[in-house]
């Protein structure tokens, strides 16, 4: 079972960038990524983006490969049945204050603001999140 933040009766997600190499790399627990876009798909559930993922991704990818892969991985991302969200003030000031209370990298700090400003459930990998849990609706997918 999945598990799930309510908010008006719509159950949000936000994938870290963990989970989406999870995914993109068929990794243990992209089953479980897979399924929550595939409900996303059919409206039981909102899938929400940081900027920042698109970015990790891209550069991520372009490490560890090639340009050509990094492009598709971000135009593979844009396709499937999400919202990417940008950056605004309101999680400026979510992501600054997370960033000051936690040891979590800049770009965690934004993906985890987007979470909790939107009451979501974050999907992730990346052991630096365990220490906002208390903060955070968080789902763990396995390590590597």
């Amino acid at each position: 079972m999945i598990g799930t933040v309510m908010s008006e009766n719509v159950q949000i997600y936000v994938l870290d960038t963990s989970a989406w190499l999870a995914l993109i790399e068929d990794e243990e627990g992209a089953d479980l990524v897979q399924q929550i876009l595939e409900k996303a798909k059919s409206g039981e559930v909102d899938i929400l983006v940081s900027f920042m993922s698109f970015m990790e991704v891209m550069y991520i990818t372009l490490q560890e490969r090639d340009l050509g892969e990094a492009d598709e991985r971000v135009k593979l991302m844009a396709a499937l049945p999400i919202t990417r969200v940008e950056s605004n003030n309101s999680l400026g000031i979510i992501a600054a204050k997370l960033k000051a209370n936690y040891r979590i990298s800049v770009a965690d700090a934004w993906i985890a603001a987007l979470a909790q400003e939107r009451n979501a459930a974050l999907v992730h990998k990346d052991p630096e999140f365990e220490q906002i849990e208390e903060d955070i609706q968080v789902i763990k997918l396995p390590y590597k």
